[in-house]
C-alpha cells in the first residue's frame, strides 16, 4: 500500500518545507498555504521517501520536506508514472501527474552537499482536479 509520510509546506519560495501533517488541497490551485501553489501544471510536487534516503546513504541529514516536495510518501514508484496518471491522494483528493522531475537552475544546498540532488531527477509534479483534506497516514491509489 502507498502511502503518504509526510504533507509539507513553506509560505516562501526557496526554503525547505516543514511536516505540517494536514493540509487541504484546493482544485486547480494546490496545497493551501503553500508558496509553489497556484494555477500552473506544478501544484503540488511529490518526493518518495525511498530517494531521500538514497541522499542519506551519502551521509546527508536530510528527511521530509528538506528537498521542498509537499508530499512525501513511500511505497510508490513515482518517477515511473506516465505523465497523465491519475492519482487519489487521500479520501477526496485527485490529482494528475504533469511533470516527472524538473531543471534545477540553480544549485541548491543539498547539491553542494552532497554533489547531487534527487528532486529534479525523482521528484514529481501534479495539477490537483478534485481537493479535500490530507493527512500524514493517507493512501495513495494511482486510478486505472
Amino acid at each position: 500500500m502507498a502511502k503518504i509520510v509526510a504533507v509539507c509546506s513553506s509560505e516562501r519560495k526557496g526554503m525547505r518545507k516543514k511536516n505540517v501533517g494536514t493540509a487541504l488541497l484546493k482544485a486547480n490551485y494546490g496545497l493551501e498555504g503553500d508558496a509553489h501553489a497556484g494555477a500552473w501544471h506544478r501544484q503540488v510536487s511529490l518526493l518518495a521517501l525511498e530517494s531521500i534516503r538514497k541522499m542519506r546513504d551519502l551521509g546527508l541529514q536530510v528527511g521530509p520536506g528538506d528537498f521542498a516536495e509537499n508530499l512525501t510518501t513511500e511505497g510508490i514508484d513515482l518517477v515511473s508514472l506516465p505523465i497523465g496518471t491519475k492519482l487519489r491522494l487521500g479520501p477526496q483528493g485527485l490529482a494528475e501527474v504533469t511533470q516527472i522531475g524538473k531543471e534545477c537552475h540553480s544549485k541548491c544546498a543539498i547539491y553542494y552537499q552532497a554533489g547531487d540532488c534527487v528532486m529534479p531527477k525523482e521528484g514529481i509534479f501534479v495539477r490537483v482536479l478534485t481537493g479535500g483534506p490530507i493527512s500524514v497516514g493517507d493512501e495513495i491509489e494511482v486510478m486505472p
